[in-house]
């Protein structure tokens, strides 16, 4: 059991940190070449990125869930959930897709930017909404080569478009003197590096899930997407967080504390993508024992992934402690000793948190596996919307910017606290 976990677990910590390079390349590469207004850009975009993130998540890892629980089951159904993710995929991409197309600056208003900022991040937002497609059906994509006995190649996919991005993020934004739309076109074009090599699995005889022709159903999304929440709210949370934060902060101490966020911003993708990883990973393995009614199985599966979240949480946290001016220099190329001296505390509180939401993730991430959608919501819904908005509005009326960093840690103790009784009140998780 423990050996298919790692089989799982392995590839999917490694794709999801490639998943956060395309973002914290574009950081430290925009950084380099914008200073901290393209910081500010960029962490403005974010819940942008956010939302394009989680309904892809929800609708591709859902619908790749849904099919290996009634694969278990033996049901002929399950060979339609692959190409109806990939249809409704692409339905939803067409309202990012049309907002590049026709009113970025608006966006950017609404996310905060002033004039300034819009001049410098309208042409990258622009950029980026235009590969919405790209971004949405790759989840499809690569959970279901996941889901179909093959997470090597899952994680090849998007190990080699993190890299992409990150080789040609400097290529596209230096000689090339593309500035910030190299940025987003670097980044554009990664899934579609991502999608290609998963391609080589689906016309290879290994593949077993079929692309059906058939007219896509509503019924099949909605019975994916309950199994999809947890993902979504992983991928929202930081996008809500990001968008809260922003305003809080710019209200504070301007548009260089928003830059400073956009420092533990996207070092904190890193962590969130690496207990991502283990909560995905789980799935495929807690899937098939609940299919087979293994609830043993079920429970050695749950500890040991929410073991292994644990030990890469400590040993995240300990790294940016030890090592918080040197994270902090790297996207600080202006040397600004304002933003410096906003983001080093900031950095060490707001890690905190991932102490805890080790545990919340990959137990959202469990109960979502064994088929319990509503559980699996509720720590996710608390964690990655409710609890965050409401301590980061309470903290930082009390306590300024350094609440702002405390409303993470805060958040995540909360959903612990409603984790431990919807674990208590569980068959699933209990001894």
């Amino acid at each position: 059991m423990k050996q298919q976990l790692r089989r799982y677990i392995l590839p999917n910590i490694l794709a999801m940190l490639g998943i956060s390079c395309y973002l914290l390349a574009d950081t430290f590469f925009i950084s380099l070449a914008a200073g901290a207004n393209g910081m500010t850009a960029l962490n403005l975009v974010l819940p942008v990125y956010g939302l394009m993130f989680a309904i892809g998540a929800m609708i591709g890892i859902g619908s790749a869930t849904r099919y290996s629980l009634e694969k278990a089951a033996g049901r002929e159904e399950a060979r339609h959930y692959f190409s109806n993710a990939c249809w409704f995929a692409l339905l939803a991409s067409l309202a990012f897709l049309l907002c590049g197309v026709l009113c970025p600056d608006q966006v950017l208003t609404l996310l905060g930017a002033d004039r300034e900022i819009r001049g410098v991040g309208e042409p990258y937002l622009r950029t980026v909404l235009l590969f919405a497609p790209f971004f949405m059906l790759n989840y499809t994509f690569t959970a279901f080569v996941r889901n179909d006995n093959a997470p090597n190649i899952a994680m090849a996919a998007t190990l080699c478009s993190g890299f992409f991005n990150i080789i040609f993020d400097y290529v596209f934004m230096f000689p090339m003197n593309m500035g910030m739309v190299g940025a987003a076109l670097a980044t554009g074009i990664s899934p579609i590096v991502s999608m290609t090599i998963c391609l080589f699995h689906y016309l290879s005889r290994k593949n077993t899930i079929p692309f059906t022709w058939k007219w896509p159903s509503w019924k099949r999304l909605t019975g994916s997407c309950v199994l999809g929440v947890s993902a979504f709210v992983g991928e929202l949370s930081s996008g809500i967080t990001t968008l809260v934060f922003n305003f809080l902060l710019l209200s504070l101490s301007g548009n260089v504390a928003v830059a400073a966020y956009g420092v533990v911003a996207n070092t904190a993708l890193v962590a969130t993508a690496l207990l991502n990883g283990v909560s995905i990973g789980l799935q495929p393995v807690a899937s098939s024992a609940h299919g087979q009614m293994d609830g043993a199985g079920e429970r050695k599966i749950y500890r040991y992934s929410v073991g292994t979240g644990l030990v890469i949480a400590c040993l995240v946290v300990a790294g940016v402690w030890l090592f918080t001016a040197p994270v902090v220099s790297l996207f600080n190329s202006q040397n600004s000793r304002e933003l410096a001296a906003l983001a080093e505390p900031g950095l060490r509180l707001y890690f905190l948190g991932f102490l805890l939401a080790a545990v919340n993730i990959v137990k959202s991430g469990f109960f979502s596996a064994v088929g319990q959608g509503f559980a699996s919501s509720v720590i996710a819904l608390s964690r990655g919307v409710v609890s965050i908005v409401v301590m980061a509005v309470l903290l930082s009326g009390l306590l300024g910017v350094t609440g702002v960093w405390l409303a993470f840690p805060a958040s995540e103790a909360i959903t612990w606290l409603l984790g431990f009784f919807v674990e208590k009140s569980s068959q699933k998780i209990k001894n």
